[in-house]
């Protein structure tokens, strides 16, 4: 209960923050590129129940709606500017509005694609389908899409087993520092 507050609070100063920042980027979207602003995408939420996610479009019309690393040179696909929105990961914050509306978390497991059945039952198995999907995660902070579906749930086992208000902090702090450097991809680290 004390973690949804703080989402809700932390997500309230963040949108009333980051609004001129949204707008600006919204409106270069705009110019840069046919087709929508936000990108709407079907995730996965707690018991494995489907939401809607928000994010800012990175990536061309038309683009097939994988998950990145599985697209066959997935670099033709990003825009001009969708290639900066997504290094310094100002393409995620739309989603303080998932966060908003109880979907996500600041913190926990990144949301699987709706097709992404094997991660899916992996997470099933263990357990963490039973905690709300995350902006930033512990597996985020290990490696994002370089690492393997075993070891993502392996980071995301850890960060179920060992949650706290602590561990958030040190994950937004880690990631935080992530994104400034415009790394999307931290080394590995133990809790």
């Amino acid at each position: 209960m004390i973690k949804r507050i703080i989402d809700i609070i932390a997500s309230l100063i963040g949108i009333t923050i980051l609004m001129p920042l949204l707008v600006v980027v919204a409106l270069w979207i705009r110019l840069d590129s046919h087709g929508p602003i936000l990108f709407v995408q079907r995730r996965i939420g707690v018991d494995d129940k489907e939401f809607l996610m928000y994010k800012f479009r990175t990536m061309k019309v038309g683009t097939p709606e994988v998950a990145t690393d599985k697209l066959h040179d997935s670099q033709n696909y990003i825009t001009k500017l969708g290639y900066y929105l997504r290094k310094y990961s100002i393409d995620e914050l739309p989603q303080l509005f998932n966060v908003l509306l109880g979907d996500m978390a600041l913190v926990g497991p990144r949301p699987a694609l709706y097709n992404q059945y094997d991660l899916r039952q992996m997470r099933m198995n263990v357990g963490i389908d039973k905690i709300r999907p995350g902006v930033t995660g512990w597996a985020q902070v290990n490696g994002r899409d370089e690492i393997s579906l075993q070891e993502k749930v392996s980071y995301d086992l850890i960060y179920l087993q060992q949650q706290s208000i602590l561990l958030d902090i040190k994950i937004v702090v880690m990631t935080v520092f992530s994104v400034s450097s415009g790394d999307r991809v931290s080394e590995k680290r133990s809790i």
